[in-house]
């Protein structure tokens, strides 16, 4: 959760404050990651942060800035995974006029606008191998070269933040992320806990979630009841701090009101926790299922039912795999027909498999033949 000032807010909110932001929480978890953010603030050093998708990890690098020395000068995210290398390249590190087809003015990027202050790397693990390159030539001599420049460019002071969802690591091992680069960036690194590791915060989240969406939408809701609160603690939120609040906010306009209850919440959310009434050795019914099921028996798109659900982050990579899984399954392997499966045209089908290799949500085919 997040408070800008004496007023709590929701982390979107509190994101698109040009004011403080604080990061609160009651569980022991939340407490130790707050000291450690206050311990780092302190200091000019790179910070890596690692966690799942969700969990908050900008809030995480925005705290970071606002509680150090550069809080008066700006922070520039960057998302990584959001545009292709070469639009990418002009973001970070700017252009010069009639460097590319569209390029009809100068244009700094987002590391000269952060001098002085903060940059922030969303998504770093999804840098082609030639964007760490020029990252890692930047983070070594500070200088910047723009798109189309030639000669020198400008040296920069800026602090570095850069956070993942993905085991870099695992990545260096598979020669997908240079370990020079790493080693340049993990200087600190900050792993943030996933939401069911510290439940305790989840009340207090839901209350905060609530008051932020009904003073968006006319409702009547006022409360949620205390069996809805102890069911929503209990959920594992595959999908972290974001998923909860698209869930509040799906309830607030959705529930009859006045008060938010069991029955109002969503299927998995109920079965995952036991609430739903079904045999006990029936296999609790999943994320990956329901989206199975839309699209063989709904006939809906893999591109208009999983692909914007994972890019939005409202779904993680662990569902995404076991939907492809489940495809794999049914097609003995083939991924032809996995794609035919997923009611897909015959064209898109490298566009698939490269989008499953691209965010590591490839299986093996043989363990399914």
């Amino acid at each position: 959760m997040i408070v800008e000032g004496s007023v709590k807010v929701s982390p979107i909110s509190a994101m698109r404050s040009k004011t403080h932001v604080q990061l609160v929480g009651q569980s022991p978890a939340m407490a130790a990651l707050q000291q450690e953010v206050d311990r780092v603030a302190r200091s000019d050093a790179k910070v890596l942060i690692t966690g799942e998708s969700g969990v908050g990890k900008e809030i995480v690098a925005k705290s970071i800035h606002a509680r150090g020395p550069r809080a008066s000068n700006i922070f520039a995210p960057v998302n990584c995974a959001g545009l292709p290398e070469t639009l990418l390249e002009s973001e970070l590190f700017g252009h010069v006029k009639g460097s590319f087809t569209g390029a009809y003015r100068d244009k700094p990027g987002k590391l000269e606008m952060a001098h002085m202050g903060t940059t922030f790397l969303d998504e770093v693990g999804e840098m082609t191998l030639r964007m760490q390159g020029l990252l890692l030539r930047f983070l070594e001599t500070g200088e910047i070269q723009k798109v189309g420049s030639e000669g020198a460019g400008r040296n920069l002071n800026v602090r570095v933040i850069a956070a993942t969802n993905r085991d870099l690591r695992d990545m260096i091992k598979l020669g997908t992320f240079r370990e020079d680069l790493f080693y340049r960036l993990n200087v600190i690194h900050i792993v943030v806990p996933p939401l069911r590791e510290r439940r305790e915060d989840i009340p207090l989240l839901v209350a905060e979630f609530l008051e932020t969406f009904l003073g968006q939408n006319r409702s009547s809701i006022t409360s949620v009841s205390p069996e809805a609160i102890k069911v929503l603690t209990e959920y594992t939120w595959p999908g972290n701090v974001r998923e909860l609040e698209n869930v509040m906010e799906r309830l607030v306009v959705t529930a009859p009101g006045p008060t938010i209850e069991v029955e109002h919440l969503s299927s998995e959310i109920r079965v995952q926790d036991r609430v739903a009434l079904r045999p006990k050795r029936e296999r609790r019914r999943t994320v990956a299922d329901d989206l199975y099921k839309r699209m063989i028996d709904q006939r809906e798109s893999f591109w208009s039912t999983v692909y914007p659900l994972f890019m939005d982050r409202e779904i993680t990579r662990a569902n995404v795999r076991e939907v492809v899984r489940r495809g794999l399954e049914e097609a003995r392997g083939n991924y032809k027909i996995v794609a035919r499966l997923f009611n897909m045209e015959s064209r898109d089908y490298k566009r698939f498999l490269n989008f499953l290799r691209k965010h590591d949500c490839q299986i093996p085919f043989k363990d399914y033949r």
